[in-house]
């Protein structure tokens, strides 16, 4: 007898038990529904009226049963949660001329930093290795040797960066400024007074009594944070817009020390920011792009090794920076660990969620030291949007979640073509695959960000419509060039 694994294609035997065990109820279903019909099919007809005959309806009985039902259908719909629906979104390009090579970076690294040759040479080491390409932007302000991180140079570019999404969200959608009734904006490291929400609604004269909000200090996955806010919000506002604004403001956050763990984000974070428009209005529903399904938080900051992972202070010669712990990807793992344990049971389908139930009793019971099942989330999503905080981070997950290439494909080519651009990365990522015409009416998106804290949050997008590949949008003008080849070392 040949080998079981030889003879019998096991993908195909996995996909009969996946198959079986999703549609268990309805494999179940289908025979008792044939057994009954058949029944009544082998009763005459003065069988059937006998039968109608002895059935005795009372007029109270009825009524009851009629209000019965109406007050449970009222309590449902009562009860259920408004759909959240992501209208459309737009991301912010930077112009040409804050494009950064790695020539230039290099260069003026040098110049900064002439006093510690050794720091020069260990940005040089992250650069070769970050993943990013030779088209990613800093503001004007870091360009100036030695750069000028003042408050009007941050003021401006934090305006540029979220009035031109804004503008283009305003462009994309026809939504006029007194339409928007809740404001949300995002940005960890820059939060000038007055806020940067209060400047989005004094540039386009928001109204008076508009909801607004400013997230701050809550690193690159406070733009998941804003869309949970938004659509807590939008479950007690009926028929409202929320606008939410991801951005992150370099200028006064480059760090001009010596301290390697400071230098790091130096390497990896560039310009970048989007402005998402989410609706509650039954209205929006035929042109929305997608469905908001599930929004699921992790906090490990009751950890000090996790609180203090990234955490922003001063080095010995008083320059402020954020500095990154070694043990960071670790926490990064935990973290994902505890998430997507509770996002586990909420999107996998009963084939996966019985597999691990029986390992995880096994475990318990007979051997400890069985191999944990990883659930295969591929069987839950058709696309995923890491966040694009560096490759160590890209890779650690594509190798933990068991994703093939084309599953990271996005948060690679968005690092390379973008950086690092905190919380907003996740919509160029979206866009990516928007770009590339990929995303399907039905399709699951699956968006994972990672904050100091440290937290790990994640949120699930129905698509509602087979969306037409853009002709605008950060990627309009490149896209035919991605994927690209990224060498694990790029020779400086």
């Amino acid at each position: 007898m040949p080998h079981f694994s030889n003879s019998v294609k096991l993908k195909y035997v996995k996909l009969g038990y996946q198959y079986l065990v999703n549609h268990i109820l309805t494999l179940t279903l289908i025979p008792v529904m044939a057994g009954v019909l058949i029944e009544i099919l082998r009763l005459g007809p003065a069988e059937i009226v006998n039968l109608w005959n002895s059935l005795h309806f009372d007029l109270v009985q009825i009524l009851c049963s009629c209000f019965f039902i109406i007050f449970v259908a009222t309590v449902y719909f009562m009860s259920k949660p408004r759909s959240i629906y992501l209208v459309d979104y737009a991301c912010y390009k930077p112009p040409v001329t804050c494009r950064v090579p790695f020539a230039t970076f290099m260069e003026h690294s040098r110049l900064n930093l002439s006093n510690n040759p050794k720091s020069v040479e260990f940005q040089m080491r992250i650069l070769e290795r970050s993943g990013l390409g030779e088209e990613t932007c800093l503001p004007p302000a870091i360009h100036y040797i030695p750069p000028t991180p003042t408050m009007e140079a941050a003021r401006g570019e934090a305006e540029i960066v979220i009035f031109s999404a804004m503008d283009s969200l305003f462009k994309k959608t026809g939504l006029k400024p007194k339409d928007i009734d809740i404001l949300i904006v995002n940005c960890s490291l820059f939060s000038p007074t007055p806020s940067l929400s209060a400047m989005v609604i004094n540039k386009y004269k928001l109204r008076s009594n508009i909801k607004s909000f400013n997230l701050s200090g809550m690193g690159c996955s406070a733009g998941l944070i804003s869309i949970d806010l938004a659509r807590d919000l939008l479950q007690v506002h009926p028929n409202s817009n929320a606008v939410v604004v991801s951005t992150e403001i370099i200028t006064p956050n480059y760090y001009q020390g010596k301290e390697r763990a400071m230098l790091l984000p130096n390497c990896l974070f560039r310009m970048g920011g989007a402005a998402i428009l989410l609706s509650n209005r039954r209205s929006e529903r035929r042109r929305a792009k997608y469905r908001l399904v599930h929004v699921v938080r992790t906090h490990k900051g009751a950890d000090d090794k996790a609180y203090r992972c990234v955490f922003e202070e001063e080095d010995k010669e008083g320059n402020v920076g954020i500095s990154l712990s070694k043990d960071l990807m670790a926490i990064a793992g935990e973290a994902l660990k505890s998430n997507i344990t509770t996002i586990g049971p909420l999107v996998l389908p009963a084939s996966e969620q019985l597999l691990f139930l029986l390992t995880l009793i096994g475990r318990k019971i007979f051997n400890p030291k069985w191999k944990p099942y990883i659930p295969d989330f591929k069987q839950a999503f058709e696309h995923f949007c890491i966040h694009a905080g560096g490759r160590a981070v890209i890779d650690e997950l594509q190798k933990n979640l068991q994703l093939s290439a084309e599953h990271v494909e996005a948060s690679r080519m968005t690092l390379h073509r973008f950086g690092n651009t905190s919380s907003s990365s996740l919509w160029y990522e979206m866009s990516y695959i928007e770009a590339k015409g990929r995303m399907k009416k039905g399709d699951r998106v699956w968006q994972i960000a990672f904050g100091s804290g440290f937290k790990c949050n994640s949120a699930v997008w129905k698509c509602n419509r087979t969306i037409k590949t853009p002709k605008d949008g950060p990627w309009a003008d490149c896209i035919h060039r991605y994927p690209v080849h990224i060498p694990e070392v790029v020779k400086l």
